[in-house]
């Protein structure tokens, strides 16, 4: 890779080209983000996890766009048509756009009209028309009638010439840089049903007949227009004024008012219409579509992150409810460490109404195993299941929570329920996923695929591959920021600790099931295939709570456990007695133990873990309750003030569940007593709300909400503008994105 990308990347992100040059290094090396981010910070500066990740997609996208400028290269080289002009030209291109651009003469193409005039000998013609001399065209083009070539008449031989050049005009890359840019600033895209799909259309009525400027069209409803082109309901249209096109490349072409110039104009014209201008329309689908997938994929990656990190209950006994009528309810009880240790199924629903027999199951195993909490999942029952359980008398120390179960059923049938369960139904399997998700959400979410948790916007529309890797990002960054204990993880979460990977978390746990717990994060060595280069990216992640090393339960990495063991030696105590103890803390002078490997950054990171060793970054769980006597749509009141968790955010608001099997719509307009243009400075998955009732259409089952009056929601967007100001180096989410893909694919 040439160095000059440092530089290049430095000036879009605004970092130091050392930082970049560093970090790729680093980056290569087969260093992950995180451990970038949180261990390297004497490398790269202090660059976050944001702005390293920035760094390795964009140095991805600048060595493919290096890629694609050698096969073209190559391919006009062996052409025999490759100048040191060209190749310098091919050289300098900046863009994906661009190389596509000078390469479009020398693509090889199927028989175009161009290629057949040129076949009958119509390219002389073709020049001499475009030079606009003066002269009789007429006269010109009957010299070239020949019944043999194929040119029968004048018109023929005209239009054969006119061919040419609409594709001369056509790859010419100054026209198609100037149309691009008019399409990027000025194209409306417009929107049709097709004559009689009304009725099967009803969804996207708001479409049929809909028309604005495509740079300015937010990207769920683009996302929604394309599905409904794609479903066979809606036509599509992009473009901008015809006139102000043609004109555009008439100022380039046109050189006067001669008969020739006629023929250019006519040649022009044939050229926009038949070539450029579905060329351009399918660029500009592409560069909306990348604009419209980043808005959803940033949406849903920030969904992702805040559900992950939704607050744990943590390690208490848990009797799960996966509520149902006819079928009864699944119910199982977990122990301290998420392990099933008895299911049965009650019936206290209709047609069966057991309801005593039922209410004396559970108070039983209640007490057999000293139930903490009760997880109740949301789906069809929730709500007659929690009155079930709050009407049985249980001791006010057993918290009652209902729990989102969006993908509990894709976890039931997946291979990992199969091994754990192979002997229980998917009906069992998806309690224990409820009941898990109440005890430790990221634990339990990782194990099912992202899209299938229900915090997306369109997930299934946009570019797979880039949601993915988003979406992977996102649960490595949540994994590692929390940390994993070495010796309960399942190998899913093992698998997202930085340098582990499905591979090495089977050997991790196959080695635990067969050696039995690990005594230190040493011990990780003794694995097979966990070499150096792992243990270095992993150890700092991994945590060892019964290790005889205090510092094996920290977030401190074992590289530093030499620096740690040296303040505790110079201020007469013991590590153990260091970590958790402020007074002694007070006597670390942290420029005494730098050197040329550890700086400041490290070493307060280091004083920051010594002060609250394995400190869970999650927020302390608090229980939550729906209205009492509210629980279906028809229950509904517009007025109502109603309690209620935020289950999704989109660009256009935020969906609230308020406990009737149906979320309802907090439209952007209606987040805040302020003026709010994102709804996610407002609100976060998972947060509790409070609601009014506007609007209940029982026909179409749609809620609309609002949150204004809602004290929290102004204290939220005060806390965001606050987290923003303490964290001047993180970048934008949003530029990630845009930097790999749309500077790269389409220029700045």
């Amino acid at each position: 890779m040439s160095i000059k990308y440092y530089s290049v990347i430095a000036n879009e992100l605004s970092v130091r080209e050392n930082q970049v040059k560093a970090t790729v290094e680093l980056l290569d090396g087969g260093a992950t983000v995180p451990f970038i981010s949180r261990y390297r910070k004497e490398v790269t500066g202090s660059l976050d996890e944001v702005a390293v990740a920035a760094i390795r997609d964009r140095i991805e996208q600048l060595r493919e766009l290096d890629k694609r400028r050698e096969a073209i290269l190559k391919s006009i080289e062996e052409q025999g048509k490759l100048t040191d002009e060209l190749k310098s030209a091919i050289d300098g291109a900046k863009t994906m756009s661009e190389l596509e651009d000078m390469y479009l003469p020398y693509k090889p193409k199927r028989k175009t009209r161009a290629l057949v005039a040129r076949e009958k000998g119509l390219e002389p013609l073709a020049l001499k028309i475009l030079e606009q001399n003066t002269g009789d065209v007429e006269e010109w083009a009957l010299a070239y009638i020949d019944d043999e070539k194929g040119v029968a008449s004048m018109e023929e031989a005209l239009q054969g010439a006119r061919d040419i050049i609409a594709e001369t005009v056509n790859e010419d890359s100054v026209v198609r840089g100037k149309l691009r840019n008019l399409f990027l600033k000025d194209a409306v895209i417009t929107s049709k049903v097709f004559a009689g799909k009304e009725q099967e259309a009803a969804k996207y009525r708001d479409y049929f007949e809909w028309s604005e400027p495509l740079s300015k069209a937010p990207s769920h409803r683009l996302l929604a227009m394309r599905r409904g082109e794609a479903e066979g309901f809606l036509s599509l249209d992009i473009k901008p004024d015809e006139e102000t096109a043609v004109e555009l490349i008439n100022r380039i072409y046109l050189k006067g008012n001669t008969q020739s110039s006629a023929q250019v104009e006519l040649a022009i014209k044939d050229s926009y219409k038949r070539l450029l201008k579905p060329s351009m329309e399918t660029e500009s689908r592409v560069h909306s579509k990348l604009h419209a997938d980043e808005k959803a994929i940033h949406v849903f990656a920030e969904n992702l992150q805040q559900l992950l990190l939704s607050a744990p209950l943590g390690q208490k006994a848990v009797l799960a409810l996966d509520p149902g009528f006819r079928t009864g309810c699944k119910v199982v009880c977990l122990d301290a460490q998420g392990k099933l240790v008895e299911n049965d199924t009650i019936y206290p629903h209709e047609p069966q109404r057991r309801i005593t027999e039922a209410g004396a199951t559970v108070k039983h195993l209640c007490e057999k195993h000293k139930i903490e909490a009760i997880a109740i999942g949301n789906g069809t029952a929730s709500r007659e299941t929690e009155a079930f359980v709050k009407a049985l008398g249980l001791p006010s120390s057993i918290a009652i929570v209902m729990v989102n179960e969006s993908g509990a059923s894709i976890y039931s049938a997946s291979e990992v329920a199969r091994k754990e369960f192979p002997d229980k139904d998917v009906t069992v399997r998806g309690a224990v996923s409820i009941g898990r998700r109440l005890m430790d959400p990221l634990a339990e979410l990782v194990k099912i695929d992202p899209k299938s948790i229900g915090v997306g916007q369109y997930q299934h529309d946009v570019d797979q591959n880039l949601l993915k890797k988003s979406l992977d990002d996102v649960v490595m960054s949540c994994v590692n920021s929390v940390g994993v204990e070495l010796n309960t993880a399942s190998s899913e979460l093992l698998s997202f600790v930085s340098g582990v990977g499905p591979q090495l978390a089977t050997n991790i746990v196959s080695f635990r099931n067969e050696n039995g717990a690990f005594a230190s994060r040493e011990a990780l060595k003794k694995v097979p295939r966990f070499g150096d280069k792992a243990f270095e990216q992993a150890a700092g992640f991994l945590r060892v709570r019964e290790s005889s090393n205090p510092l094996d339960r920290s977030a401190v990495h074992p590289e530093s456990y030499v620096v740690v063991e040296k303040m505790a030696t110079d201020l007469g105590c013991s590590v153990k007695e260091l970590m958790g103890n402020k007074e002694k803390q007070k006597g670390i002078k942290l420029e005494s133990y730098t050197s040329e490997t550890v700086g400041l950054p490290t070493l307060k990171d280091i004083l920051s873990e010594l002060d609250k060793p394995g400190l869970d970054p999650r927020e302390k769980f608090e229980a939550f309750a729906f209205a009492e006597g509210v629980e279906s749509m028809s229950d509904l009141k517009t007025g109502m003030k109603l309690p209620g968790i935020v289950t999704n955010i989109t660009n256009f608001g935020a969906f609230v569940d308020i406990g009737v099997h149906q979320d309802g719509l907090v439209h952007l307009s209606h987040m805040s007593d302020k003026y709010v243009t994102n709804p996610a400075d407002v609100v976060s998955v998972q947060q509790k709300v409070t609601v009014t009732v506007l609007d209940v259409d029982m026909e179409r089952k749609r809620i609309s909400l609002s949150m204004k009056g809602d004290p929290f929601s102004s204290r939220k967007t005060e806390n965001r503008k606050n987290k923003k100001a303490e964290s001047p180096n993180r970048m934008d989410g949003d530029l990630q994105h845009k930097l790999a893909m749309l500077k790269g694919k389409f220029g700045k």
